[in-house]
Formats: C-alpha cells, sequence, structure tokens
C-alpha cells in the first residue's frame, strides 16, 4: 500500500510538474509570438439585405419542379442527339430546348435581363478502345448571361453550372431508364433556380447560368465552354460546378450530413507551367491557387448567409484536392484554361444511386431516381451558390499589381516584417478598401486580419497609399511562419477572394546564403 501511496504521489507531481512547464511554454509563447499581435480574428461580413432577400426567394418546390421535369425525358444521354426514333419530348435535345425555354421565362420576367444562349458544336470522336463517343456527336451547351450594372466592371465574370446529361449503366444506351436526379438534375436545378433569384436584383458584375452537355462522356460540354471563354478572353472569376448536390436520401444511411457540402478546390494550378509549379512550391503557396482561395472566400459568404438559422444551415467543407478521389467533374475544364473553379458535392454519395440501370436486385433499389433527392438539401446548396454569387459580384476587383501585370508584391529584404504592395484593379468603385488576412502554415482558411490603413497607427506598421490607386503596408509578422493575402473591400463589407502576394525579387533561394 505504501508502495501505492508513493506511486500516485511520483504521478501527480510528474503531473504538475509537466503542467508548469506547459504552462511557461504557453507564457512564453504569449509573449514572444507575432501571429496574433495585432488585427483581429476573421469575422463575419455584414449581411446584404438585398442578397438575404433574393437568396430567400429560393424555393424547394421549384427545384423539386426542374429536377422532376429533367427526368420525365426518360434518357438524357449526349449520345441520344443522334436518334431519330426517340418518342417526343425524350431525349438529350428534348431537354436541352426545355432548359432554354426556361431561362427566356425568367428572362421575360426580368425585362430581358438575361441574354439566352445555345452552345453547339459536334464533338469528334475519341480514340481507343474505350472511347465513349464513337462517331461525330451534336453537344449543346445552353446557358444565359446576366450582364453587370457598372459598366466598368461587367467584364468580371461568375459562372455556375451544372450537367444536364444522365447515363445508366451502358453508355452506349440512349433508350433506357437513366433518370439522372441527382446526378445531376440536381445541378442544373442550383442553377436556374440562381438565375431565377438573382434576375431580381443588379449586380455590378456579370453572372453566367449554365447546363453543360457531355459530361459522362468526359466533360466534353464544359471542355467546349471553357475553351470559348478562353479564346474570347472572359473575365471568370469564379467557376461555381455543382455536380450531385441531391442531399442523398437512402433509407438507412446513416452518415448523410445534411447540413453540410463538400467544396473541392485544386491545389497547383493545372494551367501552372513547370517553372511557375516550382516556384509555387518553393514559397510553400501549393495551398493558395486562385481555385483555393475561391474556395474559402464561399466559407466566408457561408459565416454570413447559410449558417443561420440551424434548420436551414449548410455549411461548406473545404476539400483540399482537386475532386474527388482519382474522379473528376466539369470545373476541372476550366481549370486547364487557366479559370478558378471549384466543384460542390453532397457529403456522402451512394453509389447504387449513380450510372445504374434501374432494377431491384436481392432488395436493393438501383439506379438514380427522383425519390432519394432532398429538395430542401438542393435549395441549401442553391442558397450558398446564389449568395456566393452575389458576394463576389458586388466586392471590387481583387488586388493587382499594374506595373507587371501579376499579383501584389512582397519584398524579400524585409525579414521580421512583411512588407506587401499592390494596385487596385480595375474598375474599382469609390470608397474600396483593403484588408490583410493571413494565416499559420499549419492552418487551412484565414485566421485573422486588419484593414490596411489601420497598419499606420501599429507600431512597426506601415501604410501608404497615392492617387493613382497604389498601396504599399507593412505588417510586423513574420512571412517565415505565415501565409499573407489581401482582399478588396467595399463601402458595403463585400469581400473579394483573397490574394497571396509574389515575391518583388526572383524566388526565393532554398538554401542559406553564404
Amino acid at each position: 500500500m505504501r508502495s501505492d501511496r508513493l506511486s500516485a504521489c511520483a504521478l501527480l507531481l510528474s503531473t504538475l510538474l509537466i503542467a508548469h512547464a506547459q504552462s511557461r511554454v504557453s507564457s512564453h509563447d504569449a509573449v514572444r509570438r507575432d501571429l496574433d499581435a495585432i488585427g483581429a480574428p476573421i469575422r463575419a461580413m455584414p449581411a446584404d439585405p438585398a442578397i438575404l432577400h433574393a437568396i430567400s426567394q429560393v424555393s424547394p418546390g421549384q427545384i423539386q419542379h426542374t429536377i422532376a421535369t429533367l427526368v420525365s425525358f426518360h434518357n438524357r444521354s449526349t449520345l441520344s442527339s443522334l436518334d431519330k426514333d426517340l418518342a417526343p419530348g425524350t431525349g438529350v435535345t428534348a431537354a436541352a430546348d426545355w432548359i432554354e425555354s426556361e431561362f427566356k421565362e425568367i428572362a421575360a420576367a426580368c425585362n430581358g435581363c438575361l441574354e439566352v444562349r445555345r452552345d453547339s458544336f459536334t464533338q469528334q470522336p475519341g480514340t481507343g478502345p474505350d472511347a465513349r463517343i464513337t462517331q461525330p456527336t451534336p453537344l449543346t451547351n445552353v446557358y444565359a448571361v446576366m450582364r453587370g450594372s457598372d459598366p466598368a466592371q461587367a467584364a468580371r465574370m461568375i459562372l455556375v453550372t451544372g450537367h444536364y446529361d444522365s447515363r445508366n449503366s451502358t453508355n452506349a444506351d440512349t433508350h433506357g431508364e437513366a433518370p439522372g436526379a441527382n446526378d445531376d438534375a440536381s445541378g442544373v436545378a442550383v442553377s436556374l433556380e440562381c438565375a431565377r433569384v438573382l434576375s431580381k436584383i443588379r449586380l455590378p458584375a456579370t453572372l453566367v447560368f449554365v447546363a453543360v452537355a457531355g459530361e459522362e462522356q468526359g466533360l466534353n460540354g464544359s471542355k467546349h465552354l471553357a475553351d470559348v471563354a478562353k479564346q474570347e478572353g472572359w473575365q471568370l472569376e469564379a467557376v461555381l460546378d455543382n455536380d450531385i448536390v441531391g442531399g442523398n436520401r437512402t433509407p438507412g444511411d446513416k452518415f448523410q450530413d445534411l447540413h453540410a457540402i463538400r467544396v473541392f478546390s485544386e491545389n497547383v494550378p493545372a494551367s501552372a507551367p513547370p517553372e511557375e509549379i516550382r516556384r509555387i512550391l518553393t514559397l510553400g503557396y501549393e495551398s493558395d491557387s486562385p481555385s483555393r482561395e475561391v474556395s474559402r472566400a464561399i466559407a466566408d459568404v457561408a459565416r454570413t448567409y447559410t449558417l443561420a438559422p440551424p434548420a436551414a444551415s449548410l455549411s461548406p467543407v473545404l476539400e483540399f484536392r482537386r475532386d474527388r478521389f482519382l474522379r473528376g467533374g466539369d470545373h476541372s475544364s476550366f481549370n486547364q484554361d487557366g479559370f478558378a473553379a471549384v466543384r460542390f458535392t453532397e457529403w456522402r454519395e451512394d453509389f447504387n444511386h449513380q450510372h445504374q440501370n434501374v432494377r431491384v436486385e436481392d432488395g436493393v433499389q438501383y439506379d438514380d431516381l427522383l425519390k432519394y433527392v432532398d429538395f430542401d438539401y438542393v435549395a441549401r446548396a442553391a442558397r450558398l451558390n446564389a449568395a456566393t454569387m452575389a458576394v463576389l459580384a458586388s466586392a471590387p476587383p481583387a488586388p493587382v499589381t499594374v506595373q507587371y501585370p501579376a499579383p501584389p508584391r512582397v519584398f524579400t529584404t524585409a525579414l521580421n516584417n512583411t512588407e506587401i504592395e499592390w494596385d487596385q484593379g480595375a474598375g474599382s468603385p469609390a470608397g474600396t478598401h483593403y484588408e490583410i488576412v493571413w494565416r499559420p502554415l499549419t492552418t487551412p482558411d484565414w485566421t485573422r486580419s486588419i484593414a490596411a490603413e489601420r497598419l499606420a497607427g501599429v507600431a512597426d506598421g506601415k501604410f501608404s497609399s497615392t492617387a493613382e490607386g497604389h498601396f504599399s503596408a507593412q505588417i510586423p509578422v513574420s512571412k517565415d511562419n505565415a501565409v499573407f493575402g489581401v482582399r478588396a473591400v467595399n463601402a458595403h463589407g463585400h469581400r473579394s477572394p483573397a490574394v497571396v502576394p509574389w515575391p518583388a525579387a526572383p524566388a526565393p533561394r532554398t538554401t542559406r546564403p553564404e
């Protein structure tokens, strides 16, 4: 017993000594760490009453109508555009015509605020034994453009998309049932619903609402539209791809989360040349691609517009991967052409309800049926997409460096401090100001921010601006321990995605200088 008491006392003493040592370390950290010495934790942006009203108009009933109508075309295989024996009102072409009519109805209701277009082309056959398109096949993307109300910013564009084609177990089957309720009538419903509710308000930048074809045969429709956007010089600042956002309701699935949605984003840009990739890795910017910053902006929007009330909340979960494991989606087509693009997908997919013939085997129902879609969940996804589009279209252009032209620049000569310079984006409205944001290297999202002009009152901080819209700031926080970004904010609090600064001098050496 004496031995047990001695052991217990020794354990208690050891615990107290460890706790004391940890408290001393923590105390020293609090004194010496500069990461939290200035600024404040990231706060939710103020709510815009016009945006709140618009997203409140998102209707689960309208979404149900959209998805049910798309299912009623029976089989929306892209390959069915070649068929001459389809019953009237069935197949992919009939679906495209209906989507166009829906956009035109929205346009009529807003006195022509939408320009409705068809992007039609012939997809040439693939090569090899696994080609999914084996003969020249007509494809049609349907989209609507709502021009920005500010001539100085109307060139800026935010795009939302989903794919309206479907398939069952056999790619070449154009006659068997392929309802595609979740994959991806749900995404098209988000695009149409965003068009319907956002057409009621005027926004400075341009919005594009899209339904693409050919996703199931290899992202053909989105690839063609992305190429058009690149060739025509579209100033696409964010592409929001919604694919499988139906909140699958398979009975007995205990792991679905109807208040979470995954947002996938690439790390290193797919279009980056080798030298740029090397520089990204040298700087530790492999988690700061423009697409990744769009995903962080989505999380920022959600803090204001979709996390309350709890009954209607939807939390974006930032997935730091271009797409699901070894899989792809239409946002990848835009990534390949150098655009910032992300993918929204429900928390947990059920593969019995994707790419399956309609059947029951061993008591299990297969295929993508309407009854497995949660229309309230799709409505929550639509609200998040619509709020993101509206905020990004309302925010000022992101900061740039006009002289080079390039992102903001960080000076390598300032060691323990961080010195950044930038210029206002073209068309920035009066009242635009800027925030510096940062996060520790181990942290996925921005943790702190400070209004750039407030740095003038901070010890070791500096801020300057010119009438020509050139800005510089010095932050008394070491860039060795954090990633920094600069974002533009307008008078109403709408924020652009952050942009990370690149070195003003050549890329840092990876070895210690002599």
